[in-house]
């Protein structure tokens, strides 16, 4: 770990405190897909390397739908507790905290990375994944990275054009916890970040 990777957080963090902050939800959209475009193609932990970096244009995503936008009360659902093997982080626990609607979507896991300093985590694989996003799904809530669009104590806010892949999706070197079986939807969300065309980087 670096202080770079440090750097990286702080910026994730400080863009997603910028698209709270807005006043539209679609212009922190914006705003987060900017800053995220600039930290793939300058950032030194981007999770591009120096050849993709160099072809980089932009990250895909799909229009802004107003729609996609959510604050589902957190709804009680029976403990569970997961451990993650990962190759550099360990085995990673988490523990399920609740389950939140997406309307027609249905019901989806919400999880508690239960180590040092804990932190939500709100993962999504939806039937898009394998085709237009990636394989192992996407990410809507990590606060331990600074992914969190707020919310009160009995309430997150979920916007699912802000859907993003983890970066181990573009670079075997980092490892991430991916959907569990209750993160899974089989209908597939046409929002968030897509899998560029003609495949990675």
């Amino acid at each position: 770990m670096t202080l770079t990777l440090l750097g990286w957080r702080r910026r994730t963090a400080t863009l997603y405190a910028a698209a709270r902050a807005a006043a539209d939800p679609d212009r922190g959209w914006r705003i987060w897909r900017d800053g995220r475009d600039e930290m793939f193609a300058t950032h030194p932990d981007s999770p591009l390397d120096e050849e993709a970096r160099a072809r980089f244009s932009g990250l895909p995503f799909a229009a802004y739908d107003p729609a996609l936008r959510f604050e589902p009360a957190l709804e009680p659902a029976e403990p569970e507790r997961r451990e993650v093997q990962t190759a550099t982080d360990g085995v990673v626990p988490f523990e399920r905290i609740g389950r939140v609607r997406f309307g027609d979507l249905g019901r989806v896991d919400v999880w508690w990375l239960d180590s040092y300093g804990g932190g939500v985590f709100l993962p999504l694989r939806d039937g898009s994944a394998g085709s237009a996003t990636y394989g192992g799904g996407r990410y809507l809530i990590d606060t331990v990275k600074g992914a969190d669009l707020g919310g009160d104590d009995g309430r997150l806010v979920v916007d699912l054009n802000l859907a993003y892949h983890p970066s181990c999706a573009y670079d075997p070197r980092w490892t991430c916890p991916l959907a569990p079986e209750g993160n899974r939807v089989a209908a597939p969300v046409a929002a968030g970040e897509q899998l560029p065309p003609g495949g990675w980087y």
